[in-house]
This record gives structure tokens, C-alpha cells and sequence, in this order.
């Protein structure tokens, strides 16, 4: 037999003759798009196979912000996709990278609009939708390609709302009424929303007191069915904490609040409605990220003492001000909540005061800390004597992450000390901790 026929010979191809398809799909959810559309012209089970719902559940799609030859289909292929694919779809990300001009926002305008409108035909069964990082306040963002955008996403949410669970704006940067418009539409036609995951973190513009809006605070009363809430402090009011007692307590489990310098977060909150919502809710868990908000005089206002705080997060500030201390925080502050926390992020400058002893009766304080992350200057053997408590088992922590700064350009002291320390500590690092420790120098 000559060498064509021997590739045709049905001993050589039984093996995937008679492949069970859960196998099959599973070779198939590993390729990609390009060699999934080539795999299906092998045959007609194959060209099934294709059309598996399994396969495509999950979708990311991915638009370049700045034009070149290699993202120049994208626009198209992603509408080929929904138009193809998209009745199988259960949780959608999308995301447009950094774009580079008004030309490519009115290209990604027009194209989601397809999309969505396809989508909205088509679809039955969308769980999830994420649309991040859009910024739409920058200049790139002409204002009819912004509002045409947000017009099509609001029609496509009124359509989708009922099976939404998850809906995440992250970034969107609208303004209240804008905001407040998208939001509404997840309660078309039935004054509520059954949604249990929301994230608008930077959902609202820069400087907007959206704590004092009775509009936003009238929109998420329609939610009624919260587990998680993600959000900026400047939205956070009585009013809001209210409602989301009476209406969510029962479901409601993580809120995260990102508290950002440049946000307005001088409102007046009564610790009493913290301590309502505590209260009716089961196992509450609120987080903080404070983006350069580090001063105690504004922490104090924001961090009250009803409130079950389990993380808080205080990074990127590296401003240089005399008058500025973080030993009130550490010291006064952050052990109000030595029964809730467990979780630790420090970023800061703190080249002007030691802290060492002050962060290390910190941990010992907090019993249910299990992760702790820093970056700032401290003594090397700092890390020594946190290892050497969780060896007596003064401290519980799972991960620890420092990174100490120092003012000289070479580390190799440094560097030779946590090596040494590494060596002592070698059985309980392996056995109980994430553990990554360095020194950087910071000039």
C-alpha cells in the first residue's frame, strides 16, 4: 500500500474514531479560536463538537487601544463571535486597553453596539458581564460616543437584567446621572434587582459627591439581592447603609470600599448605622483600600469602631510631609479592630520615623491576622522578630510579603542578613508561609 493509503486505514484513525465526546470537548476547550475552527473541518462529529455549548461559557474579549496590523480584526472577530457563538454564553469580560484616539473610541462604540444588540437577541442565559477600566471622562471619549455607548449598554442591561448576576463597571468614570441611568436598567419593569454581585469601584468621576445624590441612593434600593458590593467611600452615606439593612441583610456578606484622595470623603457617617447593618446582616465582612487617604485625622472620621472590618489596605503614599506621623494609626486606631481583622497592606514613606516596634505589636494584637504585606522602611531584623513570634505562635499569619526600603543603593547587607534569617526560620517558612522578603533600595 502506497503512504496516502495508509494514512486512511481505519486502524490508524479508530483511536479517535471512538473517542467519547466529554473527551473531545475537553481537547477542543484547550485550543483556541483559530485551530477550534480548523479542528472542525476534519469531520461532521467534529464540526459538532464545535457548537458545544461547554466551549464557549466563558468569553474575554480583548480590543487594542492603539491601531496596528496584528489587532486589526479584532473588531470584526469579536462580532463574528457573538453573531456565531454568543446564545452559549453565561460570563462575558470585555476589555478595551488604553485607547489611543477618538477614531478607535468610535470604532469600539460601534462595534459593541453590534455586539450587545446581537447578544440581546440571541442570548438567554448571561450571568455575568464585566466591562472594566473604560474611563470614560478622558478627552479620547467625544461626547456622542460616549453617550451612544451608554445608551447601548443601558438598552442591552434592561434586556439581561432578569439573568444578571454579576455586573462589574469597574473604572467606568460617569457622571452621577449617567451612572444612575446604567444602574436602573438591571430593575426595568420591575422596580428591583436580583442581582448579587455588583463592583462599581470608580464607576463615578473624580471630585463627585455621590453620598449627597437621593437619585443614587434611590437606585440601589432596587437591589435586593446583594452577597457582594464593591464601591468608592464618596458613595457611602446613612441613606445608603439603610438601605442596604432593610433590603439585603439577610443575603448581603462583603462590602469593599475604596476610600481615594482625590474623592470627596468628608461626610459625617453615624456609627450607629454601621452598627445596624452589622447587626442584621450574618458574618458581615467589610474591606477597606485607601488609595493616599493616610493621615489619622481622616482615617479616624472614616474607619469608626462598629464597623467588622477584615482588611484594610493602605497604599501609595509616598508623599513627603514633616508634619505627617502613622504612629497614631498603628498605635490608637487600627487595634479598635484587633477582633475583626486579617488582613494587612501597608505602602508608605515612613523614612522620617521608625515604626518596627509599632507594626510587630500590631500583629500580636490582631489574633486573627493571617496575611500581612508591607513596603516601607524598616530594620531587617524586623522580619526576624515576626518569625520568631510565629514560631511561639503569638501570631497566626499564612502569608507574609515585606519589602524594605533603604537609602544606600546596594542591598548586599541586607541581603546577606535575610538570607541568614531565611536559613534560621527554613522549616517554619516551608511548612507554614507565603513568604517573599527583599530589600530595595529607594533613592
Amino acid at each position: 500500500m502506497d503512504e496516502e493509503s495508509q494514512l486512511i486505514e481505519p486502524q490508524d484513525q479508530s483511536c479517535w474514531a471512538t473517542l467519547p465526546d466529554v473527551c473531545l470537548r475537553r481537547v477542543f476547550w484547550w485550543l483556541g479560536d483559530r485551530d477550534r475552527s480548523r479542528a472542525a473541518l476534519v469531520c461532521r462529529k467534529w464540526n459538532q463538537m464545535m457548537y458545544s455549548a461547554d466551549l464557549w461559557r466563558y468569553r474575554t474579549i480583548t480590543f487594542s487601544g492603539r491601531p496596528s496590523r496584528v489587532h486589526a480584526s479584532e473588531f470584526e472577530s469579536a462580532l463574528w463571535y457573538v453573531k456565531k457563538f454568543g446564545r452559549y454564553l453565561e460570563y462575558l469580560e470585555i476589555k478595551f486597553m488604553n485607547p489611543y484616539n477618538a477614531l478607535l473610541t468610535k470604532k469600539f462604540q460601534v462595534t459593541m453596539r453590534g455586539l450587545l444588540s446581537c447578544l440581546g437577541k440571541s442570548n438567554s442565559r448571561l450571568k455575568s458581564l464585566s466591562i472594566q477600566h473604560l474611563e470614560l471622562d478622558r478627552l479620547v471619549w467625544r461626547h456622542s460616543i460616549k453617550s451612544s455607548f451608554i445608551k447601548s449598554l443601558t438598552f442591552f442591561l434592561k434586556k439581561m437584567g432578569k439573568h444578571l448576576d454579576y455586573l462589574n463597571l469597574k473604572g467606568a468614570r460617569v457622571t452621577v446621572e449617567q451612572g444612575c441611568h446604567v444602574l436602573n436598567s438591571l430593575s426595568y419593569l420591575r422596580n428591583e434587582s436580583m442581582a448579587s454581585e455588583l463592583n462599581i469601584e470608580d464607576f463615578f468621576s473624580h471630585h463627585l459627591a455621590v453620598y449627597s445624590s437621593s437619585e443614587f441612593n434611590k437606585t440601589m434600593s432596587t437591589f435586593r439581592n446583594l452577597v457582594s458590593l464593591t464601591l468608592n467611600y464618596n458613595c457611602i452615606s446613612d441613606e445608603l447603609l439603610e438601605d442596604l439593612c432593610e433590603n439585603n441583610s439577610s443575603t448581603l456578606r462583603t462590602i469593599n470600599i475604596k476610600c481615594h484622595v482625590h474623592d470627596p470623603h468628608g461626610q459625617v457617617i453615624w456609627g450607629m448605622s454601621w452598627a445596624k447593618l452589622a447587626r442584621h446582616t450574618t458574618n458581615l465582612k467589610v474591606n477597606f483600600f485607601f488609595e493616599r487617604v493616610m493621615k489619622y485625622e481622616r482615617l479616624v472620621r472614616i474607619l469608626l469602631q462598629e464597623i467588622p472590618i477584615r482588611s484594610i489596605s493602605l497604599r501609595s503614599c509616598y508623599f513627603s510631609d514633616p508634619d505627617w506621623s502613622m504612629r497614631p494609626t498603628l498605635l490608637d486606631l487600627l487595634p479598635t479592630f484587633r477582633h475583626t481583622l486579617q488582613k494587612l497592606t501597608f505602602e508608605f514613606n515612613n523614612n522620617h520615623e521608625s515604626l518596627d516596634e509599632e507594626l510587630h505589636l500590631l500583629i500580636l494584637s490582631c489574633r486573627k491576622l493571617f496575611y500581612f504585606k508591607i513596603w516601607a522602611f524598616l530594620d531587617v531584623n524586623f522580619v526576624e522578630r515576626i518569625l520568631k513570634s510565629q514560631e511561639e505562635g503569638q501570631c497566626a499569619l499564612r502569608t507574609l510579603k515585606v519589602r524594605i526600603y533603604t537609602n544606600r543603593y546596594e542591598t548586599n547587607e541586607e541581603d546577606r542578613t535575610l538570607r541568614e534569617i531565611y536559613r534560621k526560620f527554613r522549616k517554619l517558612i516551608n511548612s507554614e508561609l507565603n513568604y517573599f522578603v527583599i530589600a530595595y533600595p529607594m533613592m
